[in-house]
């Protein structure tokens, strides 16, 4: 899947299929009522910089965070960019 492409372009598609598939994970989830479904769809791990970290030069401040918010559907979603990405 790597020959002929970028390391860049490859994580560009990974993180647009996390995150579109994230999003749709959100909007599904609001459809269903409170229940195991919804946790199923809505529920999943946050992975990043929790709290974020702050580098103080006494002159300059700069606060870092990042943080993902992975559920079902947005392993779905990178599944789905994958296998776009390995058809272009």
């Amino acid at each position: 899947m790597a020959a002929g492409r970028g390391i860049g372009l490859i994580l560009l598609v990974v993180v647009a299929g996390l995150v579109v598939g994230s999003l749709l994970g959100e909007l599904l989830g609001s459809l269903f009522p409170a229940g195991s479904i919804h946790d199923l769809i809505v529920r999943g791990p946050s992975i990043g910089l929790t709290p974020p970290a702050t580098l103080d030069l006494r002159l300059l401040a700069i606060t870092f965070g990042l943080s993902l918010k992975v559920n079902l559907v947005g392993v779905i979603g990178i599944v789905i960019a994958a296998f776009t990405l390995r058809r272009l």
